[in-house]
């Protein structure tokens, strides 16, 4: 089949490459001039398999004052004039219950463990990838004693649901990561997941293009999507410059930009950005930095290890489209890293990236088919999108080809 993927971030080039490896002819057309030029260019470099409960929790409801009126909070909600943002907040705050968190922290484990499996597999069997992986295993540090006590209740139900994690004292934080030994008297103790990996989103998704390319997946780049015509036949048609752009079978997998391409068509993904942003510093030699990978749980920040490189990001702005950065974001971001990581601070001013993560308000992406019987989705992975990738694009081509895994794949659809 000739199949046609719009979009080239992560999400899009993992599903060329599944989709290539089954056997179909495969074109990858995207807006920007490069590969991973938005959202997958800059995240936060963390292969988060056990971390993927949703934002929509049931202590959401308690936070809202101060997501509303803080400037520094890391959450933080910018009303619009805008019906697609009240009605994806809406449905957000419905989510926020015990229940409906933990029912989706199981689907979300079940996709991010077979990511897991398959991201392994793929090192293994494509050893000309090359992007800073590192199996460097996950430390998540609480500083407030009723959030470590809170933080060890979860890891007993992660246990449950196949999570390895071990509770850690604050000193066996500073024995396992050293370069923390000035918050010492600072912590409460951490949560260490061995089995996590860190890893440079960018740097795989240019080393995918490559590999893709050089077994005939063309690239359309470039390439702006008009619009998606309905056809006779009850499939789609995605139009560029005016024509029409040949295929089979159409994948959607635009991150914040599908919902928009959907909708005159009358498919509506409840997909709506959340604005992050990071910082990436250039380590000097005997720089102080980590090498397991670090997530301040109160902060709401994570640090990550990429080769000679340190990624810090943050931050979920609930702000529209708009890709124009807040200063006073930045700051906080740049002061989180000064006060974690003084040496890195000092030896290197930083780049700077924001992105929008594409989120669903009960926080699970949404893969397979819609009614058009050629269109197809992977969209919605939050800010998961690199953790999900490889387990999302197997279940799309499983979609495809109609082969097994019946109950994984119908957890992720357009009904979810």
């Amino acid at each position: 089949m000739q199949i046609l993927i719009l979009g080239a971030g992560v999400i899009g080039l993992t599903s060329a490459y599944y989709l290539s490896r089954a056997g179909h002819d495969v074109t990858v057309a995207d807006r920007h001039p490069e590969v991973a030029s938005e959202t997958s260019s800059g995240n936060g470099g963390q292969l988060s398999y056990s971390y993927v409960a949703p934002l929509a929790g049931p202590g959401v409801v308690s936070k809202l004052p101060r997501w509303l009126t803080s400037g520094d909070s890391p959450v933080r909600f910018r009303p619009k004039l805008s019906t697609e943002q009240w009605r994806w907040c809406f449905e957000f705050l419905s989510a926020c219950t015990r229940e409906q968190s933990e029912f989706t922290t199981r689907k979300l484990l079940s996709l991010s463990f077979l990511s897991r499996t398959l991201i392994h597999e793929l090192i293994a069997a494509e050893p000309a990838l090359d992007f800073d992986f590192a199996r460097s295993g996950k430390l998540v540090l609480h500083r407030d004693a009723s959030e470590m006590q809170s933080a060890v209740k979860l890891l007993e139900f992660q246990r449950t649901l196949g999570c390895e994690q071990k509770a850690l004292s604050a000193d066996a934080c500073v024995e396992l990561e050293p370069t923390l030994a000035h918050l010492r008297p600072f912590l409460a103790g951490g949560i260490h997941t061995p089995s996590e990996d860190t890893a440079d989103c960018e740097r795989f998704c240019k080393s995918l293009e490559a590999l893709l390319r050089a077994r005939g997946v063309r690239f359309l780049m470039n390439t702006s999507i008009d619009c998606l015509r309905p056809t006779a036949s009850g499939g789609v048609q995605a139009w560029s410059n005016g024509a029409p752009l040949a295929a089979d079978h159409v994948v959607v997998a635009l991150g914040s930009a599908a919902a928009r391409l959907l909708k005159p068509i009358g498919v509506r993904v409840p997909i709506y950005p959340l604005k992050g942003y990071s910082l990436t510093f250039d380590l000097q030699p005997h720089t102080g930095a980590p090498h397991v990978s670090i997530t301040d749980f109160s902060r709401k920040v994570v640090y990550a290890r990429l080769g000679e490189r340190l990624r810090v990001a943050g931050i979920a702005d609930i702000d529209g489209y708009s890709l124009e950065p807040d200063p006073t974001r930045l700051a906080t971001l740049r002061a989180e890293t000064a006060a974690m990581y003084p040496d890195v601070a000092r030896s290197s001013t930083g780049s700077e990236w924001i992105g929008l993560r594409p989120a669903t308000p009960r926080g699970t992406p949404i893969v397979g088919p819609t009614r058009y019987r050629n269109l197809w989705l992977n969209v919605g992975h939050g800010a998961l999108g690199f953790t999900l990738a490889t387990g999302s694009a197997a279940l799309l081509t499983q979609w495809l080809t109609g082969s097994n895994g019946q109950e994984l794949r119908s957890a992720f659809t357009l009904s979810h």
